[in-house]
């Protein structure tokens, strides 16, 4: 019988914290729900004290998943805990998820204070934890790089006080495999009352080995995994979950099972990418465009012969249909329902009428419509509650022809208009924004993005606005690139201009 491998998603929490990826309460309630399709056993749902938007997305996803734990997390401070037990009032499951830095940078540098204290503190952030709830997880911040025999020392202690399960997060992505492996089982091996908890992995990217550790940790003995939809997470992102359920769904040997149905790990992984504007690189495992694509002539040849040659995974395994229904302009409301489904979204008849005509637009433009697109439309409704809005972009420009660009922009219902010229169509566009809004704003970033490869393809665009200090992002997409450039810094304006 296989051992089993609970399934930790930090995507909401962990996955969050990349810049410009932040999402609303809505977005996120969407995102468990999906969590909770695709089977996870953990959502960790964010940091309560952090901010009033977290407590509350803490709160709504309680109320609206039944079968996951809910996990709050908090630092090993009694107010963290506080509140972390109070946002976790209506889960059904709730976990609070406290601990505390144990290598010796953290505990000299950040906390200037002894090994002795450390493990003081930890005992009494897990008892006091324990008296909100009864699972409790105990994180041991850097334990990569925490000395084996002090990290054994502070796991036996919170074990002893109560915790149900023990983080042994790589914060910084340093350990090598093996070296991630030996830990794991050095506290398999020397932490009196291990059998009592769940050692657990939660692994960084920083060197490219987030996955390798985790799967090391769990052939040691660690029996949950910390992992995110697409792998992100803060700096260069955390363990993909996708990986880990497909690398021990192919590799029966090791007797490793979750509980992830994967033929719904392409529509997550769409759905993530989309609500958070964060694209999926095409040469990304599992879930990467080009991750079932087959161009050298040799491996086409074995391909056609038998898939075995050299597809090891199945792509209907994790949800990707090689005869799913084409979309296009002649396509009715049942076949855009079903996609958005596969998706991972459900919509009331209203809202799909609005999507449905936006889609008939789109689709007039467009040979094919993509699942981008389609999450695209989906989420296109994120604008409508602007404060400003574009009505109208016209653009002139050309070779020997200086670009001029004239806006349209509707600010509280009032209209504005304005022209300019620029060294391109783009910057003529922006230049034209500003004469409109009079503010003090630099563009840090800009990044376009092609959804797929057709000239008549939507593009994605990115940018991040500085303005008083702060860097805003905003998102655009448009099959014209000049007006989803100008959208994406509305986007941003309407972050600080209310």
């Amino acid at each position: 019988m296989s051992d089993r491998l609970f399934i930790f998603d930090t995507t909401l929490r962990d996955g969050e914290q990349v810049p410009g990826c932040q999402l609303n309460t809505v977005e996120k309630i969407q995102v468990a729900k999906a969590l909770e399709a695709l089977g996870v056993d953990v959502i960790e749902a964010g940091f309560p004290i952090s901010s009033p938007g977290d407590f509350k997305s803490v709160v709504e996803i309680s109320k609206a998943v039944t079968w996951p734990t809910i996990c709050a997390l908090t630092r090993a401070v009694q107010k963290d805990i506080d509140v972390a037990a109070e946002a976790l009032k209506y889960a059904k499951r709730g976990r609070i998820h406290t601990g505390i830095g144990t290598s010796d940078p953290h505990i000299m540098y950040k906390f200037n204070s002894t090994r002795e204290e450390i493990i003081e503190r930890a005992i009494a952030a897990t008892k006091y934890a324990k008296k909100f709830a009864e699972d409790v997880e105990f994180y041991c911040e850097d334990a990569g790089r925490t000395d084996n025999e002090y990290l054994a020392r502070v796991v036996e202690a919170v074990i002893k006080a109560g915790a149900t399960v023990v983080n042994i997060p790589d914060t910084t992505g340093y350990c090598l495999p093996d070296e991630y492996g030996a830990k794991i089982k050095y506290l398999m091996e020397h932490v009196d009352g291990i059998d009592k908890a769940i050692l657990s992995t939660h692994c960084h990217n920083d060197l490219g080995m987030a996955t390798a550790n985790t799967v090391q940790g769990v052939l040691n003995g660690a029996r949950q995994v910390e992992v995110t939809i697409n792998g992100i997470g803060e700096r260069a992102g955390n363990t993909s979950l996708e990986e880990i359920a497909m690398i021990f769904k192919s590799h029966k040997e090791c007797n490793i099972a979750t509980n992830i149905n994967t033929t719904k790990i392409y529509g997550i992984s769409r759905m993530v990418s989309s609500l958070m504007n964060m694209p999926v690189q095409p040469n990304k495992a599992i879930v990467g465009r080009n991750a079932f694509a087959h161009s050298s002539g040799i491996h086409q040849d074995g391909v056609l012969k038998n898939v075995t040659t050299y597809e090891i995974i199945n792509p209907k395994d994790v949800g990707i249909d090689d005869n799913a229904i084409v979309l296009t302009a002649r396509s009715g409301r049942a076949a855009l329902k079903h996609r958005l489904h596969v998706l991972g979204i459900e919509m009331e008849q209203e809202k799909l009428d609005q999507v449905y005509e936006d889609f008939l637009k789109l689709a007039d433009k467009k040979k094919e419509i993509t699942d981008d697109d389609v999450l695209v439309l989906a989420g296109a409704d994120r604008s409508q509650n602007h404060h400003i809005k574009m009505e109208y972009l016209q653009v002139t420009s050309g070779v020997g022809v200086r670009p001029v660009a004239s806006l349209g922009l509707s600010i509280a219902g009032e209209k504005f208009e304005a022209a300019s010229s620029g060294n391109g169509p783009v910057d003529a566009a922006i230049k034209a924004l500003k004469q409109i809004i009079h503010r003090q704003m630099v563009l840090k970033e800009f990044t376009i993005q092609a959804i797929s490869k057709g000239s008549d393809d939507v593009g994605k665009v990115h940018m991040q606005v500085e303005y008083d200090g702060h860097v805003y992002y905003g998102f655009g997409a448009n099959t014209d690139i000049i007006a989803a450039s100008v959208e994406a810094y509305i986007d941003a304006i309407n972050k600080f201009v209310k």
